[in-house]
């Protein structure tokens, strides 16, 4: 038997999508996960602005992390498909998502490995 090897998900993604990321997530039976707040820039370097009468170059957007651990590299795949299907805007700045292997994880209060 092949042991399976957890999967972090880290996605960057729009604020404003996060409640429909976050009902597909659910949906498909992922539920935890842990939201940061954060800033950055891609490609786009930021954005420029109108503000008053002047034009003004946010260089740091504000974005969303979610972090989520799943059993697999397949449930990670189903995962980031589901998340590039509900962030998706078309337009640059829609984020990002890395799939990254998990050595171990361990329940603080048990102190359990878990998978």
């Amino acid at each position: 038997m092949i042991a399976m090897q957890p999967v972090k998900i880290e996605a960057i993604i729009r604020p404003e999508k996060f409640e429909e990321v976050k009902r597909s997530l659910e949906e498909a039976g992922y539920t935890a996960l842990t939201v940061y707040e954060v800033r950055g820039r891609g490609e786009q370097r930021g954005i420029e602005l109108e503000y008053r009468g002047h034009r003004i170059r946010v260089e740091l957007l504000p974005k969303l992390k979610l972090e989520i651990v799943v059993p697999s590299i397949e449930d990670a795949e189903k995962a980031a498909r589901i998340i590039m299907e509900a962030a998706r805007t078309g337009k640059p700045g829609d984020g990002r998502i890395f799939l990254i292997p998990v050595l171990k994880a361990y329940k603080i209060r048990t102190g359990e490995e878990t998978p």
